[in-house]
């Protein structure tokens, strides 16, 4: 490669023994390539492994334009970016072209002059893989002269040429994107005009811009991405240019805990100072994992319109952000996430869906603390004896020091508590930590301190006790006493 960047003329470029490759099979080789090294070719994207990168492979091997179909957040642009490894770092280029058109190989009328007038002195530049990407969000109000392209008045007169002489041609992004990579986001919502402007330029290589009928055979693997027909109704892809894509691969949401955290954590941005001095517990990430996965079954929550994984990049910056917080106010060096932190992501969770009508009649912020009570039920049952069912049973109940204390005592557990604060207040509580020791035996001093309050939250799902939220923090009360103390509440009081 270093010696082909010696290369400035067409000549030397011919004499180098260069040979271009159409698009298509420049990515097949190098898919090819790397396949064979055992090299990952979708290395950013986690969970497909055995479901949409196969599809991916054979629809590259098979040289097929492709449709990503699926619900927002999978990662439907992050493949599409991705292709641009499987590219060459460079490519040469005719200079002076629009087109970015091949020396051995060019297309318009512009390039072929240039030729003619330059012969072997032709110059030639050189393209960086990055240059060959282009990526366009579909909109009602895209029009044909964006895509395609249209008369440029002003060029014809600076030129001082006819309507009637091809160079008056603006060209637009399509035709710019010769030899590389084109992408249409959201193509449902392309006006079907639009979409029948792509027809021939995906089959036949023909573009037509006010009359002039223009035969360019372009070098573009197109991309398309689209949300099922069921949930974007703005639009829908006409059936003509659904034909012409030759392969539709449907993507998905992630399939486990695992790969959803392994998601988050690779595409949360955090600042390095954010990474040093704040810890947050395996067991706060599955509870962060599992309120998605609660909404993605949530009665309350539109399923059609989907949760986006960005749900939980988000929440878990703001969980971050909520510890990052509190250190800043008490002056302290390191922070511990803990459970009521959790509530501080709410922000990140009533952004992210959907609400179908019982949904928007309960309050996004109702649904918010819905979806993490369910959560912490849900957990404390993987960590924890049931209450109610050592109830049924008549068996010894391990939490009865717990409840019993709270016949006296009630427990403040602040946001901005101090560390020291924090530790101090749940250690009052009897038997909290003993049974925190119990079920979680190989908890670190702070992961067992985050599961002790896990425990009274949990409790508090199960009515062994009762938690009223306050604007600074949460008030947990004996059950019974709360009930005779507090009448009807929302989720801004007790829930």
């Amino acid at each position: 490669m270093k010696e082909l960047f010696k290369i400035k003329h067409l000549g030397e470029l011919k004499a180098s023994g260069y040979e271009s490759k159409p698009i298509k099979t420049e990515l097949r080789d190098n898919l090819i390539a790397k396949m064979q090294k055992g090299e990952s070719v979708f290395r950013n994207v986690l969970g497909y492994e055995n479901t949409v990168i196969p599809d991916l492979q054979r629809a590259i091997l098979a040289k097929h334009n492709i449709n990503l179909l699926g619900l927002r957040g999978q990662a439907k642009t992050s493949i599409a970016r991705s292709l641009v490894d499987l590219l060459e770092e460079f490519i040469p280029a005719i200079d002076g072209t629009e087109l970015n058109e091949d020396p051995l190989s060019p297309v318009s009328k512009q390039a072929f002059e240039i030729i003619e007038k330059h012969g072997d002195k032709t110059p030639i530049r050189w393209i960086h893989r990055n240059e060959r990407y282009t990526e366009k969000l579909a909109t009602p109000d895209v029009t044909v002269a964006d895509l395609i392209g249209d008369v440029d008045p002003i060029k014809a007169a600076n030129l001082k040429l006819s309507y009637n002489d091809e160079r008056v041609i603006h060209f637009g992004l399509v035709p710019n994107a010769n030899r590389g990579i084109f992408v249409i986001n959201e193509l449902p919502d392309l006006q079907p005009r639009i979409q029948v402007a792509l027809f021939n330029i995906l089959q036949e290589g023909d573009i037509q811009i006010r009359g002039f009928k223009i035969r360019l055979p372009l070098d573009i693997q197109f991309i398309f991405t689209a949300n099922p027909e069921d949930y974007t109704n703005r639009g829908a892809i006409i059936t003509p240019l659904k034909d012409r894509i030759q392969s539709q691969i449907i993507t998905h949401y992630p399939k486990s805990i695992e790969v959803s955290k392994k998601i988050t954590s690779q595409e949360a941005k955090l600042e390095s100072a954010q990474k040093e001095k704040i810890h947050v517990s395996e067991f706060l990430k599955d509870l962060l994992e599992n309120i998605y996965f609660e909404a993605r079954n949530s009665e309350f929550i539109d399923q059609k319109s989907g949760v986006s994984a960005r749900l939980t990049i988000s929440a878990f910056e703001n969980l971050v952000s909520a510890v990052e917080r509190r250190i800043l106010i008490n002056n302290e060096e390191q922070g511990y996430a803990r459970v009521s932190d959790l509530y501080g992501v709410i922000p990140a969770i009533t952004g992210k869906v959907e609400l179908v009508y019982e949904g928007e009649q309960e309050g996004p912020l109702q649904v918010a603390y819905d979806l993490i009570s369910k959560t912490i039920k849900k957990l404390f049952l993987q960590y924890l004896p049931n209450p109610e069912v050592l109830k049924r049973r008549k068996e010894k109940n391990p939490y009865q020091d717990i409840v019993n204390w709270f016949g006296n005592n009630d427990l403040q557990v602040l946001f901005d508590l101090p560390d020291k604060d924090f530790k101090k207040a749940l250690d009052q509580v009897e038997g909290l930590k003993k049974v925190a020791k119990q079920y979680a035996p190989l908890a670190s001093e702070n992961e067992l301190y985050v599961f002790m309050e896990f425990i009274l939250h949990g409790l508090v799902e199960f009515s062994q006790l009762s938690k009223n939220a306050l604007d600074t923090g949460f008030d947990f009360k004996d059950l019974l006493n709360s009930v005779f103390s507090s009448g009807k509440q929302d989720y801004n009081d007790e829930y």
